[in-house]
């Protein structure tokens, strides 16, 4: 090889090197941004993205009744979450509501209460053991029908979590439950699927499978409609011809403490976490609010329960 080569193939050599280490700086670049969280908040909506990918849609005002989830995407884009279908107007895609001494904040009718927006608090933006987290806090309050008369206070916190080794789409949903001033307490109650509750995009309809932290079926309610005690109970169906799993993860310090999970694969499919309300009302004082705190995982592909496992003590440790 004479010096002219020598030369140009050193050149070729160092050129590549240098392509090499701009590639992988831009490969992390990039990592850092999927995982740096933004949160953007107008009159109406919170919304957290990673990098140019969105992540979650939180509906705080300028809704009929509740608040809600209204889009919450997994790690590869696919969201899950159907809002108001034309057949259940008042399922709006993940969202919270049970009865309050006897009045249905659920269903959405004119003898319903609504969930009213009082404020909305200061978005927090955090690292901490290897997870970025975006959170925000809304105070609602739970208003009787035609009247002022406020029922319940609650103290909702909505946090997301990403993380490089994170393979799901993960938030915790947080309640704090308080009768309103004046009141020494109020008694909740309802159907047997009031609780967080999530209805899926329609793709996930009638072909899914649901499968629980005990294996367990549960017992039939109604139909194929299923209630079933366990700490974590999880779906899997297809969004855009890919799998997708979701699962709702029960805290151990929420009260009756493992959730009864409520499922329905036929007609459309949903999952929602109770008290089993429908059975045992429960009565909350205002000396002692009540507390829940949530999990709901989301991940591409089918998603087997030692994952899912794995994922919920993870939560439940960190929280």
């Amino acid at each position: 090889m004479n010096e002219q080569t020598k030369t140009a193939s050193g050149r070729w050599v160092r050129g590549m090197l240098v392509a090499a280490v701009l590639a992988v700086q831009a490969g992390l670049g990039s990592r850092a941004d999927e995982l740096q969280l933004t949160v953007t908040r107008d009159d109406a909506t919170v919304s957290v993205s990673a990098g140019d990918r969105p992540i979650l849609q939180y509906r705080y005002t300028d809704v009929p009744f509740k608040p809600y989830v209204k889009e919450w995407f997994s790690p590869q884009g696919r969201n899950v979450l159907r809002d108001a279908p034309h057949d259940h107007l008042h399922h709006h895609a993940m969202m919270f509501a049970v009865g309050v001494d006897g009045v249905d904040f659920w269903s959405e009718n004119p003898r319903c209460g609504r969930q009213v927006h009082r404020s909305l608090g200061e978005v927090k933006t955090a690292t901490r053991d290897g997870l970025a987290r975006a959170s925000f806090q809304h105070q609602i309050d739970w208003v009787a029908p035609d009247s002022d008369a406020v029922l319940l206070t609650e103290q909702r916190t909505i946090e997301v979590l990403r993380g490089e080794d994170l393979q799901a789409s993960l938030l915790t949903w947080h309640c704090r439950l308080q009768p309103a001033a004046g009141k020494e307490s109020v008694t909740l109650g309802g159907s047997h699927y009031f609780g967080l509750g999530i209805r899926f995009v329609e793709s996930m309809d009638r072909v899914g499978r649901f499968f629980n932290a005990d294996g367990t079926e549960g017992r039939i309610v109604r139909g194929e409609e299923r209630l079933v005690r366990s700490k974590w109970c999880a779906y899997t169906a297809p969004v855009d011809g890919k799998p997708v799993t979701v699962a709702v993860f029960d805290h151990p310090r929420n009260p009756r403490h493992p959730a009864t999970m409520f499922t329905m694969p036929r007609g459309f499919a949903y999952l929602a976490a109770t008290l089993n309300l429908s059975k045992e009302p429960l009565t909350v004082e205002a000396k002692q609010p009540l507390e829940l705190n949530y999990g709901v995982a989301l991940w591409d592909g089918e998603i087997e329960v030692a994952e899912v496992e794995e994922l919920y003590r993870r939560w439940v440790g960190g929280e």
